[in-house]
């Protein structure tokens, strides 16, 4: 095997290493079916426990993992584990960032912890290595990968090789060299990083080493990977977006494509999804918080969605034409997909049937689980009694998902999605903003570099208050400067002057809970008048500069949206008192968060665009930035 392994592949001296170690069983996966047979520990198993000796601690473990009859189910001891933690990366090597370094974070260089990490691979009694290409390999965007992690852990590999795909061992080319290897080793988050989610980043001169210190594939099997392609197109010059990417195409036959952006949360995984209708067919836009006043909408004819991406859109310039729209193609093999809205039969036929009766086996995570029952997306296992965990995840196949696009796509729309708190004239906060705003270029570059977190995020450790997710709503996963990114996103928006912008919160519109029904019923209106152009006189300057325009009205199948969702202020819970001190949180939290971007190599575009919104800007300054609407 260690023949076959070193003639075929070009890899590290370090690798190579462990791989002649004397009596290491190496397993180059053969299929998916073997990986999945492996996560419950071979010969057929229905359940297994994925433990590991930890000094000091005795065996410890880590997870369960639990074989249904529609897929493997996989759940985490320790509560904490369940949901990413947004500063799980640290970066190891001496390259310009302007994330901790882990002497900075951790008071070590990590040179010895790379070693020990090393060490501790060569004493397993089995390793799976398996090779996958990160990116897209059917458009010639994919870049050689490697995994390397204990055979007990390989419900993670499973994990990995749905989201990123793999290459089978009779199936690995001649002198694969892999630009990345993510080495997985659980018990150090015990012995060296205080039981927490670590991710170490080392960028060496052809390689970008990725050490996974949990088995929570959020930080590593997923966003690891984005990180790498992060950091090439960084070298490169090009931007993977986190965004959600659906075509759309109405009733009426017309067609329009909207790329979602925002932090995690903030919709990109519901852009692709039917609107869950009510027992009557009806959609609920708005349930009033303080008189219980619902708003209902009435759409005979959804229109029918083809997705493109999920979370992970690459936006290489080899995909760029002549049509001076943003072209995307994705960037995953498969789909990280929180079911947490999903709480009873019916809510989702569609994503309920392909997970109850898939293709084949799926890989779910934080799900209550029956050994040889079936797995239900809507009964998440419970963080402690009465409490659901609120980060219920499928792995979805790209290829298992309905009408999915395949290639790159042309980018009409690009949508920013933000999580909002209530908002009344007794309890002001950030909810202000209306169910659609249009945004003038250089706003929608303004909100990319804020990237808020937003309000009650399900799928992150730190969901309180008003946090910067960072420049695109990608910070957390990106490994360099911040500026760099925010210049690479600002040239794209220069570059793409035919796609336009808009914002859509989710959750609350002023004192209206509407989760993500705001957001599909601007995806409906869209799609049918074909696009967010607009005529001037339709739209008007937003109380707060930050939203843009906002619209006079708006009319869906026939049916006017009540003026209080397009513009808030109108809620009379709300009022321009409620509205203006809520203006006043988000205002405060850009001019704190778009200083740190003033740095000497910022583009002198971005400049004057980021010093005018310290000094107040008004709508038309920014649309004279870049005009466009």
């Amino acid at each position: 095997m260690e023949k076959f392994i070193l003639n075929k592949m070009v890899l590290p001296n370090e690798l190579k290493d462990i791989i002649n170690t004397e009596g290491l069983e190496i397993i180059i996966p053969e299929s998916r079916e073997q990986v999945m047979d492996l996560a419950l520990g071979g010969c057929g198993k229905m359940s297994c426990d994925v433990s590991f000796e930890v000094d000091g601690m005795g065996l410890v473990r880590e997870a369960s993992v639990v074989r249904c009859k529609n897929g493997i189910v996989a759940n985490y001891d320790d509560t904490y584990m369940r949901r990413r933690d947004p500063d799980a990366a640290v970066i190891a090597d001496d390259l310009p960032t302007d994330k901790d370094t882990h002497l900075e974070r951790f008071g070590i260089p990590f040179d010895g912890i790379r070693l020990e990490t090393f060490a501790w691979l060569k004493k397993q009694k089995s390793l799976i290595l398996m090779p996958f290409m990160a990116g897209n390999s059917s458009m010639g965007l994919g870049y050689a990968s490697i995994l390397v992690a204990p055979a007990n852990a390989a419900f993670f590999a499973a994990a990995l090789l749905d989201l990123q795909g793999f290459i089978p061992i009779g199936k690995i080319p001649n002198f694969f060299k892999p630009k990345a290897v993510v080495y997985v080793a659980p018990p150090f988050r015990h012995t060296h990083y205080n039981g927490k989610q670590v991710v170490v980043h080392n960028r060496l001169y052809e390689m970008h080493e990725v050490f996974s210190y949990n088995l929570y594939p959020g930080p590593s099997a997923k966003k690891g990977i984005y990180s790498v392609l992060l950091n090439i197109g960084e070298q490169e010059k090009w931007v993977t977006c986190h965004a959600s990417t659906v075509r759309i195409i109405t009733p009426y036959e017309l067609t329009v494509t909207i790329m979602h952006e925002g932090a995690s949360g903030g919709g990109k995984s519901e852009m692709t999804e039917q609107f869950h209708r009510q027992a009557d067919g009806k959609l609920l836009l708005g349930t009033n918080i303080v008189n219980g006043e619902q708003v209902l909408l009435t759409i005979m004819d959804s229109s029918e969605l083809h997705p493109v991406t999920d979370d992970m859109a690459m936006c290489h310039p080899s995909l760029q034409n002549d049509s001076h729209k943003l072209v995307v193609a994705d960037a995953e093999n498969g789909w990280f997909v929180r079911v947490n809205h999903i709480t009873r039969y019916g809510t989702d036929p569609q994503i309920e049937s392909m997970t109850i009766h898939p293709e084949k086996p799926l890989v779910f995570i934080n799900m209550d689980a029956t050994p040889g029952a079936t797995c239900l997306i809507w009964e998440p296992i419970m963080d402690s009694p009465g409490h659901p965990c609120p980060n219920p995840r499928v792995i979805m196949p790209r290829n298992f998902v309905q009408n999915h696009v395949d290639g790159a796509v042309e980018v009409d729309i690009r949508s920013f999605g933000i999580r909002t708190p209530p908002c009344t004239k007794d309890a002001p906060n950030y909810g202000i903003v209306g169910m659609l705003h249009i945004l003038p270029p250089a706003l929608a570059w303004l909100w990319r570099l804020a990237a808020p977190r937003g309000h009650a995020n399900p799928s992150i450790v730190d969901s309180e208050g008003m946090v910067s997710e960072g420049v695109g709503s990608y910070w957390p996963f990106a490994t360099g400067k911040m500026v760099d990114q925010a210049n690479l996103l600002l040239d794209q928006v220069l570059r793409t002057t035919s796609t336009r912008y808009i914002l859509i919160p989710n959750q609350y519109i002023g004192a209206y809970k509407v989760g993500f029904s705001g957001q599909w019923a601007t995806r409906e209106y869209l799609s049918r008048r074909g696009g967010a152009k607009f005529r001037p006189e339709a739209l008007m300057d937003s109380r707060c500069s930050l939203l843009g325009y906002s619209l006079e009205s708006i009319k869906i199948d026939g049916q006017l949206i009540p003026k209080g969702f397009l513009q808030v202020n109108y809620q009379p819970e709300v009022g321009n008192e409620g509205f203006d001190a809520g203006a006043r949180i988000l205002v405060d939290f850009f001019k704190r968060e778009i200083k740190k971007y003033l740095t000497p190599d910022m583009h002198p575009m971005g400049r004057k665009i980021i010093e005018a919104c310290l000094e107040d800007a008004t709508v038309r300054d920014y649309f004279e930035f870049i005009p466009k609407i």
